[in-house]
């Protein structure tokens, strides 16, 4: 899986993305990571060119008037254009998918991630900023609107990567154990490792005696309930 991020900000994303099981991920070649910057794609004006102004202009204000500004389409197209000429130069290369992120798209669950997985071998993030960006951008290409909870954020760049790690996980050999993924076993919200009884301020934490019974059958239901929300004991 090729991850594609374009993003105004491609260096907020770096340490959590290449860390951990993520990082162990690109080493053995099962994802990556590519990333374009909006500014890349713009020349600077006269006055961009001064010194104190290093950042080039990829926003400005909305038409019709309202606070903050807007990421203007072309760099964004752009951009896009070149994560679509990379993806398809790869002989793997079978369909890409375009996300434009959004606090009013279609909510993004696992079931999605597991089709994602299976379906595309290259998906391209548009994380935005300020107020937005420009809506024709979606009349340029063809993207689907993602949201990943009923909430907003300063960026897109944050509900990318709760997207990528979704979507690596259904990935074979990305956790080691295919199997390992919760929520293709009976797994509880609450777990437990030694030692059998924790000591704090005064006050002792066991382990819950079932888990310690060595009844599998007993357990895997234990497991099952707390997995609904019960409050077994």
């Amino acid at each position: 899986m090729r991850y594609h991020l374009i993003s105004l900000f491609p260096e907020s994303t770096t340490s959590y993305l290449n860390e951990s099981i993520l990082a162990r991920a690109q080493e053995n070649k099962l994802i990556s990571f590519h990333y374009y910057n909006p500014r890349s794609f713009v020349k600077p004006t006269k006055a961009q060119k001064d010194k104190n102004k290093p950042y080039l202009q990829v926003d400005d204000k909305a038409y019709g008037g309202g606070p903050g500004m807007v990421i203007k389409a072309l760099p964004i197209a752009k951009a896009i254009e070149k994560a679509l000429k990379f993806a398809t130069k790869k002989k793997d290369f079978t369909k890409e998918l375009i996300v434009f992120l959004s606090p009013s798209g279609e909510q993004f669950t696992n079931t999605s991630a597991t089709k994602m997985a299976q379906k595309f071998s290259d998906i391209i993030f548009i994380c935005g900023r300020y107020e937005g960006i420009d809506a024709r951008v979606k009349k340029m290409f063809k993207m689907k609107d993602y949201s990943v909870g009923p909430f907003v954020t300063t960026g897109g760049e944050l509900p990318a990567m709760i997207m990528i790690d979704s979507i690596s996980r259904q990935i074979e050999g990305v956790l080691g154990k295919f199997a390992s993924r919760e929520e293709s076993r009976d797994a509880s919200k609450d777990v437990y490792t030694r030692p059998e009884t924790v000591e704090f301020n005064g006050k002792k934490y066991p382990v819950p005696q079932i888990l310690l019974s060595g009844n599998h059958k007993k357990i895997e239901g234990w497991r099952i309930d707390r997995k609904g929300g019960t409050n077994s004991k």
